[in-house]
């Protein structure tokens, strides 16, 4: 999938966990960075790509991506995995610890949002073609249909033309059949 779809995609999962899950006080600040966290979850699994969207929007990122793709093994290795879901959730707990006294957030909020939007983009990609290796260092990928002749094509016209829109009637969806606990959520930010 490409980035805009993966950004997309995070945020139908974020909005889909805040629907499902219990109300609670979530301060605007907070609600900003989780969003942007989430965003971020959403493409980190192609930091291992040159090419990510990702490097695009960080200054010097042509040149960290040359350093941090080989690390990583390779495009859709460790990091679309269930290892490099750990691997990146303890990463990015221990970044968020260190900037935990400059910035005023619930970070155990931004976290999760980070993480939603992780795992969407590795859900999202076992739909192309190529598929994701979830047990890595097991070579094997694995793709939903099983065969891959039928699974879509990163950036071709069944995601550009289905999927991409899909997700926004989807959230349409969401927050439509969820209109009235929203309503709620946003009513502490109007008082």
């Amino acid at each position: 999938m490409i980035g805009r779809t993966h950004d997309l995609a995070a945020f139908t999962a974020l909005s889909y966990v805040a629907a499902t899950s219990p109300l609670q006080e979530v301060s605007l600040a907070t609600l900003g960075v989780a969003i942007g966290a989430n965003f971020l979850g959403g493409l980190a699994p192609d930091l291992d790509q040159t090419t990510s969207d990702f490097w695009h929007h960080v200054r010097g990122g042509n040149v960290i991506s040359r350093i941090i793709a080989p690390l990583l093994g390779g495009h859709r290795f460790i990091s679309h995995s269930i290892l490099g879901i750990f691997l990146f959730g303890f990463i990015v707990d221990k970044i968020l610890e260190m900037i935990s006294g400059v910035l005023i957030v619930n970070m155990d909020i931004v976290w999760w949002a980070f993480m939603i939007g992780f795992v969407s983009h590795l859900v999202m990609d076992t739909f192309t073609k190529e598929g994701v290796p979830w047990l890595f260092p097991i070579p094997i990928r694995f793709g939903i249909p099983p065969f891959s002749f039928l699974r879509v094509k990163t950036g071709g016209m069944l995601e550009k033309s289905f999927i991409f829109p899909g997700l926004i009637l989807l959230n349409f969806y969401i927050y439509y059949a969820n209109y009235g606990k929203f309503l709620e959520f946003f009513k502490q930010y109007i008082k």
